[in-house]
């Protein structure tokens, strides 16, 4: 059974990045702005003063906009860096940051790093996907990162996934590991898909 299920998400996400790579420029800028201005959104739905987010690679949905601007606006953005031990590492985002290529060739900030119990006193997270399903299920891509957060958190805070719109389906593989998400962001919609995240 297990067997399928990563046959089923390996297939998915090889569709899904192909889709993401076929985007335009202009389409990518497009979608960044737009999220930005549902991120904003959100924040100041939820009163959040402190906040994760990620710094999105050239494919994935853009965040860099909406970082900057939070930074700007005194949230407390705290952005993740990848460990070896499939734990997540934190830093602290400032105004102008260098960015510098982590493990994987994800973007990562160069700031002081802080354990992975730092994320712990955020009020809201924000985090990658390659799609989110109708009840909440978040596939990631593989690597397990958010999954070991999420699963490891006492008290997690509201989680929204960032994702195209064509990235919502109905259903989706999962595993026993799998952690779902209380809503996803899309450049036209934010929905809440899962009040109640445990």
């Amino acid at each position: 059974m297990s067997n399928d299920v990563e046959h089923a998400k390996r297939a998915l996400r090889a569709e899904l990045r192909e889709r993401r790579a076929l985007l335009s420029e202009a389409q990518r800028e497009a979608a960044a702005n737009a999220i930005a201005a549902r991120l904003d959104e959100l924040v100041d739905a939820t009163g959040a003063r402190s906040i994760s987010c990620f710094l999105s690679t050239t494919t994935e949905p853009g965040t860099r906009g909406f970082v900057d601007r939070a930074v700007r606006r005194g949230i407390r953005v705290l952005l993740p860096i990848t460990r070896a031990d499939g734990l997540l590492d934190w830093a602290v985002a400032g105004d102008g940051d260098d960015v510098i290529e982590g493990m994987f060739g994800l973007p990562e900030p160069t700031g002081e790093v802080l354990s992975p119990m730092a994320v712990n006193d955020v009020d809201l997270m924000i985090i990658p996907a390659a799609a989110v399903d109708r009840t909440g299920m978040r596939m990631g891509w593989g690597r397990g990162y958010f999954d070991k957060t999420l699963g490891s958190m006492e008290k997690c805070p509201p989680v929204y996934a960032v994702v195209y719109d064509s990235e919502i389906l109905d259903s989706l593989p999962r595993e026993v590991h799998d952690q779902p998400v209380t809503g996803v962001v899309t450049p036209t919609q934010t929905l809440l898909l899962s009040p109640t995240r445990r």
